[in-house]
């Protein structure tokens, strides 16, 4: 291989692990004023994933509600909704704009609110479930305190 080759195989070498590494780890993020990192996005992808942590919020409200009921099939059900199942199709071009670790909190909590479930119908225990419950909002908690959404500039 003649020198030339050789240049245009790295270069194109980086550019390749360049682009996993913005893709796959970095995301679309800048330092936002209030020190936490913001993740820019378009309208749409906003909405997306601002829906999915409502559905995280409702499905918390309502295994608080049917913890204090007594109602073990309620705290199932509400969990299961937003467990691994409830992932949206989310678009590549969205997953692109997500860091690594924001992503890893998405999935995580999906997991533990089946995880959930899973104990809630096994062991039937209401203040198992809650205890669990209180470990998954960890999750919610440091991912507000790292991370915002923010609008992409429009021309």
């Amino acid at each position: 291989m003649n020198k030339l080759s050789l240049s245009i195989i790295f270069f194109l070498l980086f550019v390749i692990i360049f682009g996993a590494y913005k893709f796959i780890y970095q995301g679309n993020v800048v330092t936002a004023d209030d020190g936490r990192t913001a993740i820019v996005l378009t309208g749409t992808e906003k909405d997306l994933i601002l829906e999915e942590m409502r559905g995280f919020l409702s499905a918390a409200q309502q295994i608080v509600q049917a913890v204090s009921n007594g109602e073990i099939d309620k705290i199932i059900i509400a969990a299961k909704k937003v467990g691994k199942a409830a992932q949206a199709e989310v678009p590549v071009s969205l997953v692109g704009k997500l860091p690594m670790a924001f992503k890893k909190l998405g999935f995580d909590t999906h997991v533990k609110f089946d995880e959930l479930a899973m104990d809630a119908q096994d062991m039937e225990d209401k203040e198992q479930s809650l205890k669990l419950l209180g470990q998954l909002m960890q999750n919610c908690v440091a991912c507000h305190a790292a991370y915002r959404l923010d609008l992409e500039k429009t021309n």
